[in-house]
């Protein structure tokens, strides 16, 4: 293993155990990772979709064995997201067009988790987490086709997008959101890899160190997420994880307008 690969396997796994702490399965980060080293556009989306489905396994688990899971609007919400992503992932963009995308997507992400702990992103006790308002689950539906198109497309699980979306709009309490958002996640980034699979036809050579990489995050995700539901992820972690992304993604913006 190179130096530069050791550099980016140790990324990884920080990613993963950062964004398991505040219920997300990392894919924003595992991009913003590879941005830094140059990784070509048409590996990020596949790489960053096989280590999703790692991480946001063990999240769900962990969620749903507390019972912070809504599988009922869940449901409605896949209904529409998994087609969805499908589309998005068997679609390309071109190179520039997709650094461009991602780069917004991890700016997105860096304001996700530098806001987290303010009002409107802060946990709340357990028995504030108990009310949840009755939601048109037709809404739902269209809100899970957009962001399973936007996950399927950018090689995310939509998480990133549904989380600040349900509190901001009142519609969950943040440990709700967390726990629908990475069961979410789970579900659109199979779909967006097999519609990247159905156009490529897996012809595109993924680093050999993949499966390393899908071990490690792993690992680091069941710690990120127990540490996190046990203890919540410390906000000076977080802020330092969104100038990376914010740093990472200016570079992605910037291949892309070359």
């Amino acid at each position: 293993m190179s130096g530069s690969d050791f550099i980016l396997t140790a990324l990884l796994a920080l990613m993963a155990l950062l964004y398991s702490s505040v219920g997300h399965a990392g894919s924003s980060g595992y991009q913003a990772a590879m941005g830094l080293f140059d990784v070509s556009s048409e590996m990020m989306k596949p790489i960053a979709l096989f280590l999703n489905i790692v991480v946001a396994s063990i999240g769900t688990w962990q969620f749903a064995r507390r019972d912070s899971v809504d599988w009922q609007r869940l449901l409605w919400l896949v209904a529409g997201s998994i087609p969805a992503a499908f589309v998005g992932g068997y679609l390309t963009l071109p190179p520039g067009r997709y650094y461009v995308l991602v780069g917004i997507v991890l700016w997105i992400a860096a304001l996700r988790l530098w806001f987290v702990g303010l009002p409107g992103f802060k946990q709340q006790s357990s028995a504030s987490d108990t009310a949840q308002p009755r939601l048109d689950y037709r809404l739902l539906f269209l809100v899970g086709i957009v962001l399973g198109f936007l996950s399927g497309l950018t090689g995310t699980g939509g998480g990133i997008f549904l989380t600040p979306l349900l509190v901001l709009c009142g519609w969950s309490t943040p440990r709700q959101a967390a726990g629908l958002s990475v069961a979410f996640i789970l579900a659109n980034s199979p779909a967006g890899l097999i519609g990247w699979w159905q156009k490529t036809g897996g012809n595109v050579a993924l680093p050999t160190l993949l499966p390393c990489w899908m071990v490690l995050v792993g690992v680091f995700g069941w710690l990120g997420s127990w540490f996190g539901s046990k203890y919540g992820s410390p906000i000076v972690l977080r802020r330092l994880l969104a100038l990376v992304l914010i740093i990472a993604g200016a570079k992605m913006v910037m291949l892309g307008l070359k």
